[in-house]
């Protein structure tokens, strides 16, 4: 019995290996500004002693980031109109109101031929019977 309880225990247990590996990009850094960033407004000239640094981080001093994020598009890649929420988004991967939203009115540059072709062919093999021999 108390064999089991050891056995249960050991298999409830979380093991995590010490090599894990991070999925998240490392940071972006780019040269301190000697300008101070409105974000962080510095209130005081004198550093704070009784604060500690923490000790596992190996970064010298932390650097503000600059963070990249991709615009949502919301206007149509041909005329350039506001389109909100009634954006059309082409296969070709742009956005495109109305007037524009068929490939021929945008000069596409997705292949439908090419993938209906393709399509076909994958939803159709060709089969190929054995050779009769005549007698």
């Amino acid at each position: 019995m108390a064999q089991k309880r050891e056995k249960e225990e050991t298999e409830t247990e979380l093991k995590v290996p010490e090599t894990l590996t991070l999925c998240t990009p490392s940071p972006i850094t780019s040269k301190p500004s000697p300008v101070p960033s409105p974000e962080r407004p510095s209130l005081s000239k004198q550093p704070d002693l009784h604060r500690k640094k923490p000790s596992q981080s190996p970064s010298p001093s932390p650097s503000p980031e600059i963070v990249l994020k991709r615009r949502e598009v919301n206007r149509c890649s041909g005329c350039r109109r506001k389109v909100g929420l009634m954006g059309f988004r082409c296969r070709c991967g742009e956005m495109f109101c109305s007037d524009h939203r068929y490939s021929d009115r945008h000069d596409c540059s997705y292949d439908y031929k090419g993938v209906g072709r393709e399509a076909i062919a994958r939803e159709n093999p060709v089969v190929r019977a054995a050779k009769i021999l005549k007698v």
